[in-house]
């Protein structure tokens, strides 16, 4: 059975065997979705991502992004981390390039150091979420809910921020039962920073086969969509942001953001931060099952 080249990658930390492991996978142009996902699954990390020729005439390259269970349009830490290792693997040297992915053509500035930026999609927000559901899904109390009101947002991929006390952090529980009831599949619980600007984030896939996440992109970008919203970033202009995000799973991650706003709404986010080399190796192609 023929195989593919695989890398192994941190992401969003200084050092390796922190931060969000992902699996950067090359060759596999001639992979059904359903195999990539059965090698996403065999994976089994937040996500895989597959690096592909572009389509796009205006693209570097290509990504397809899988979760254990299903194919997603764009993930931050797979971006950083494919953006990296592709520009160290020869495809590409460091400087902007353009990735493709199923959120569109996103810029992405990647730096011979082994970091990149990627500026997300343009910026979304939702309805506000009752605080008392999230507290349910959460095992918080109402003298835990510290800041303006939870709602969606996302520049690619849409997140529920819901901000806490930064000593709540540590006990949230999550009840898959009453996420499931409540429509919660991707919620980002923060504690924000006013005076330095930094927040210290734990980010949940109620149900999921990684049912916490120790460094969030795409939910970085969302947290500067809300913070702008919530009046707790300027109205105009470009504020930076840090997040500090797994230090509860032993993963210390650090992201780098920053979000752009006119007239008290946020127009653009980028998230950034290192990416670290573990592991590569090649792995089988599975049977075609389509």
């Amino acid at each position: 059975m023929s195989g593919v080249a695989y890398e192994i990658v941190d992401v969003f930390t200084d050092r390796p065997f922190a931060g969000n492991p992902l699996a950067v996978v090359y060759g596999a142009e001639d992979l059904a979705a359903d195999q990539m996902h059965t090698l996403a699954r065999e994976f089994n990390l937040s996500e895989t991502v597959f690096v592909l020729p572009p389509a796009d005439p205006a693209a570097t390259y290509r990504v397809r992004i899988f979760t254990p269970e299903s194919e997603i349009p764009f993930a931050g830490h797979p971006s950083v981390g494919a953006a990296v290792t592709s520009m160290r693997r020869g495809l590409f040297a460091a400087g902007e390039v353009v990735q493709e992915c199923g959120a569109g053509l996103l810029p992405i500035t990647v730096t011979s150091q082994g970091a990149a930026t990627v500026t997300g999609s343009a910026p979304r927000l939702g309805e506000p979420v009752p605080v008392d559901h999230l507290l349910e899904v959460t095992g918080l109390s109402a003298d835990d809910h510290q800041g303006p009101a939870p709602r969606p947002a996302g520049c690619g991929l849409d997140w529920v921020v819901f901000p806490v006390r930064r000593e709540a952090l540590a006990t949230v529980t999550i009840d898959t039962r009453a996420a499931a009831r409540h429509g919660i599949t991707d919620l980002s619980v923060v504690a924000w920073n006013p005076e330095t600007a930094e927040a210290h984030s734990r980010v949940f896939i109620p149900g999921s086969a990684v049912p916490e996440d120790p460094a969030t992109g795409s939910a970085a970008l969302a947290l500067g969509v809300w913070l702008v919203d919530a009046g707790l970033l300027p109205p105009e202009g470009t504020s930076s942001y840090r997040i500090h995000q797994g230090i509860e799973m032993k993963r210390p991650s650090r992201l780098e953001c920053t979000v752009t706003a006119s007239a008290g709404a946020a127009t653009s986010a980028t998230v950034g931060g290192h990416v670290w080399p573990v592991a590569s190796g090649e792995i089988a192609v599975p049977p075609f099952v389509g």
